[in-house]
């Protein structure tokens, strides 16, 4: 059955007036606008189907930046009487209409957006999320491996868009990176809660591991800069970050196990390895 709005794999059917067409089951025949594609008739190929501004149906090899029901950051690239037009990746701009804009458009910037299929099952993008995304989620387990899309930031940290479906969040002191909206990057199912709503992290290394990892790090950059680094306890959070991809109180506590160990000495500075002066 062909899915509207998403990447099929299709059959050569038929070729006439130097133009492929793909068997489209019930819908019959599919033009493949592709002009360069090579294939003979019963050559399968990977195509995405939808119908076009002419309420037609056809079909390209090429691949958009997301499908229907895919979330996205894409770019917006012209405004009109009719919306917004963004960049997926396709000749044809992505409609984003006006009843589905939140705030000004502005043209070179991006937006985080649904694409979905309309009542006449054209595509087009909504920046809606809560429309489409689901607050509890089901059939997942704790450390299950999940993508994720992050949306906004919050004051408990950020909240992420879990595999294009469901709303999880990434807790403030549980993140070691910078994050940006849009961002697509790989996760962890920290927690189901009992109202099964999302608790996720970045990493699934357990926070003592992430402690003793980090010791490891501190003792090999003390080693390779001659036995001393200008960070201490007191450091802004940033520089601890730029060396070492760790939270403060991840490096606190590293450094802090390392001095009971009589490894390093803490000096108002910085810290330096025992035996190097």
């Amino acid at each position: 059955m062909i899915e509207l709005g998403k990447l099929n794999t299709l059959t050569i059917s038929n070729q006439r007036d130097n133009q492929a067409y793909l068997d489209g089951g019930e819908l019959g025949e599919i033009a493949l606008v592709d002009k360069d594609v090579k294939g003979q008739v019963g050559d399968s190929l990977q195509v995405f189907v939808y119908i076009d501004g002419k309420n037609q149906t056809i079909a390209t090899t090429q691949k958009p930046k997301a499908q229907a029901d895919e979330v996205a950051w894409l770019k917006v690239v012209s405004l009109s009487h009719a919306g917004a037009f963004l960049d997926w990746g396709l000749p044809k701009d992505l409609l984003l209409p006006f009843s589905e804009q939140k705030g000004k458009m502005v043209e070179g910037r991006s937006v985080l957006v649904r694409l979905f299929l309309d009542e006449n099952n054209r595509i087009a993008a909504s920046m809606l999320l809560d429309d489409f995304i689901q607050d509890e989620a089901f059939y997942y387990k704790d450390g299950q491996a999940v993508t994720l899309i992050i949306a906004d930031e919050t004051a408990l940290g950020f909240k992420a868009v879990v595999d294009h479906k469901y709303w999880g969040v990434l807790y403030k002191n549980e993140i070691f990176q910078p994050l940006q909206r849009g961002q697509i990057l790989s996760g962890f199912i920290k927690k189901v809660r009992p109202d099964r709503k999302l608790d996720l992290i970045l990493s699934r290394e357990k926070y003592g591991q992430k402690v003793d990892s980090t010791s490891e790090k501190i003792l090999a950059v003390l080693e390779k800069h001659g036995g001393y680094i200008g960070l201490t306890d007191k450091s802004p959070p940033e520089m601890i970050y730029d060396t070492f991809a760790v939270s403060k109180k991840v490096f606190k506590q590293a450094i802090g196990g390392l001095y009971k160990q009589r490894r390093i000495v803490i000096e108002d500075k910085g810290i330096r390895l025992v035996g190097k002066d």
